[in-house]
């Protein structure tokens, strides 16, 4: 159930702020990031999980002492460094990332879709690089409204696009490999 609510938090964070500036101080949303921390903290078992929620942590506190928007702003920035660092680790230290997710479902992975998932990991990289730099930029330089569009709808579809469409090719190849 934890869980579930940090997801659900964490989607909908860009809207929760965008919103919530209108009726709240920046310092109050502050506890919104501050709770997504100490979730994070409690779901999680691995260093880098910990390492996401001291960023969390430390955006929620200049957030707080500073009374200002954009360390809350700066949080899907954060998100997308601890995937591209998630990611990025995997690649040097394999099974890669979209690997793991592959063996899921199918064990017995050819090699042509274990080359291949390496790939996509680094293509996943590539993509939470931009995401984090356009997040960033639309933090420091568009309107909340804009913000909160890019962070709350256009980063999902683009990652939704990316996922459905790295599975349909996946799905290809291994089918194909196994056939014949």
């Amino acid at each position: 159930m934890r869980r579930i609510l940090f997801v659900a938090l964490t989607v909908l964070y860009p809207l929760i702020v965008f919103f919530g500036l209108d009726h709240f101080q920046p310092r109050w949303l502050a506890l919104l990031l501050l709770a997504l921390a100490l979730a994070r903290l409690g779901t999680s078992r691995k260093p880098s999980g910990w390492a996401a929620a001291a960023v969390a942590a430390a955006l929620a506190v200049a957030t707080f002492l500073g009374n200002a928007s954009l360390p809350l702003k700066l949080y899907p920035l954060a998100a997308n460094g601890a995937m591209l660092f998630l990611f990025a680790t995997s690649l040097v230290y394999p099974p890669c990332a979209v690997e793991r997710i592959a063996r899921l479902t199918w064990r017995d992975l050819p090699a042509s879709a274990v080359a291949y998932t390496r790939k996509v990991t680094a293509v996943w990289c590539g993509f939470f690089v931009l995401n984090g730099s356009l997040s960033a930029a639309t933090a420091v330089w568009s309107t909340d409204a804009g913000w909160a569009l890019y962070n709350g709808l256009v980063a999902y579809v683009l990652m939704g696009l990316l996922f459905a469409g790295e599975w349909i090719v996946r799905q290809r190849l291994i089918l194909r490999s196994t056939d014949g």
